[in-house]
């Protein structure tokens, strides 16, 4: 083979990693369009399924109205008609109620009627007994006269003896009947003064009658309202459970479309994962061809670096600081108050001692580089670039931005950073800035062999 045709095929790998790097990207892209479609569409079948069990509870609520509201309108049509029977019943005693009470009212003026009757009675009995009393003297007299005249006068004593009789018997009559008067005038006195006070209260039934009568017109008018509503209401509750019984249907058809488009974008999500995955495949393999791109510069520092970072830690466990088995300790121990939460493992301690003369001088080497961590093959990174290493405070979204250290990021992009074996991995990713905002990232990262066993993995991150 010529130089000249090496040189061509050199620069066809090299055309063929730069346009590998830029399908990674636009895949990128479209995978994290995909990815925040696919948890917009997990939400909507969340709510949709929330909905469906709200409408199922709506529409069994219905029908629980529907029932009442049909019962209702029973015992209420029952009411009306009971209370309209009532009410006419009790008009009807209010009537007789009323012509009582009149009859009531006339009886006491009747009686008073009889009490001046019997005053008047007493009165001319109290003057025939005057009179008796008039007649007795003048028959005493006559008495006296007749005895005087002897012989001649003795047919008149004889008279005037009859009147004399008379008249006590007429005083006494007349005694007896002011007593018998006296006494039928403490009856009818009685009577006047019961039949006042019964003739008080039929006035007050007569007007408590009236309030009634208004009160059961208007108790008879909000009762009518009552059943008209009610009537009103299961119209409605089967207007509605109509819908109801359409509505369900319909929004199980759109659960299944939804669940159908949710299966659709998940299967497609998975992918364009895996077109990721060969994008990625394309560039190591043409790097490993010996094709270059701007990344290059990139790929051999972070070799570099990730190949210190193996020398120091096993210098670290030669020396004593740390043993092997502490080194590749997988027990993550909770931070106490952390938020978001923060781990500690028995390799923590080191790695703060020796990564970040390594680490920091990565953010001098290239402009675009936003970060230098090293993390385990759980994704775990204990001590992260100083800057991003802040003690935690009260707010955790303060906290999620400026304290990733002692975090582990089990993404997918972090996962495969500190699992991969391979001289490097070059990964494209969309880093959220928050707001709904992201910014397309490369994450490029070369493995950590510790005594020849893989602990993890060296992450440089920085923009293009």
């Amino acid at each position: 083979m010529t130089a000249h045709s090496e040189f061509n095929e050199l620069q066809q790998i090299n055309r063929l990693a730069a346009r590998a790097s830029e399908l990674g990207y636009e895949i990128v892209d479209l995978a994290g369009f995909l990815d925040v479609v696919e948890t917009q569409a997990r939400e909507q079948r969340t709510a949709l399924a929330a909905l469906t069990h709200s409408a199922g509870k709506v529409e069994n609520a219905n029908v629980e109205m529907r029932d009442a509201a049909l019962s209702l309108t029973d015992s209420t049509r029952d009411a009306v008609r009971d209370v309209k029977s009532s009410a006419d019943t009790i008009r009807g005693l209010g009537t007789q109620t009323t012509e009582v009470a009149g009859w009531v009212q006339e009886l006491r003026k009747r009686t008073q009627t009889i009490g001046d009757t019997l005053e008047a009675v007493k009165d001319n009995n109290t003057q025939i007994a005057a009179i008796a009393m008039q007649v007795n003297t003048l028959a005493i007299n006559a008495k006296i006269e007749a005895a005087r005249a002897g012989e001649s006068g003795r047919g008149f004593a004889v008279v005037a003896e009859a009147i004399n009789e008379l008249s006590h018997k007429t005083k006494d009559a007349a005694s007896r009947i002011t007593d018998n008067v006296e006494t039928l005038t403490d009856w009818i006195s009685e009577l006047g003064t019961e039949a006042r006070s019964v003739a008080e209260t039929a006035g007050t039934v007569i007007d408590l009658t009236s309030d009634s009568d208004i009160a059961l017109t208007q108790i008879e008018s909000s009762m009518q309202v009552a059943f008209d509503q009610v009537e009103r209401i299961a119209d409605r509750a089967q207007v509605v459970g109509v819908a109801m019984a359409s509505f369900s249907p319909n929004l199980a058809g759109i659960e299944t479309a939804v669940t159908l488009s949710t299966n659709g974008i998940k299967s497609t999500h998975e992918r364009i994962n895996r077109l990721i995955d060969r994008s990625e495949q394309i560039v190591q393999a043409s790097a490993a061809l010996g094709g270059t791109t701007k990344d290059a510069p990139l790929i051999d520092y972070v070799r570099a670096c990730a190949a210190t970072a193996s020398a120091r830690l096993e210098q670290a466990i030669a020396r004593g600081q740390i043993s092997q088995a502490d080194m590749f300790d997988r027990s993550y121990r909770p931070v106490p108050n952390s938020n978001p939460e923060q781990v500690v493992t028995a390799f923590t301690k080191v790695m703060d001692q020796v990564m970040p003369e390594i680490q920091e001088p990565a953010l001098d080497f290239d402009d675009h580089v936003v970060f230098c961590a090293a993390v385990d093959v759980n994704g775990y990174l204990p001590t992260h670039n100083r800057k991003f290493s802040q003690p935690q405070g009260s707010d955790p979204v303060w906290n999620m931005a400026n304290c990733r250290n002692r975090r582990i990021f089990d993404d997918r992009v972090g996962l495969k950073a500190g699992r991969n074996t391979d001289p490097f991995l070059l990964q494209v990713y969309r880093r959220d800035m928050g707001g709904g905002n992201f910014a397309m990232m490369k994450d490029l990262s070369a493995p950590i062999f510790i005594n020849g066993r893989h602990w993890g993995g060296l992450r440089l991150a920085y923009t293009f």
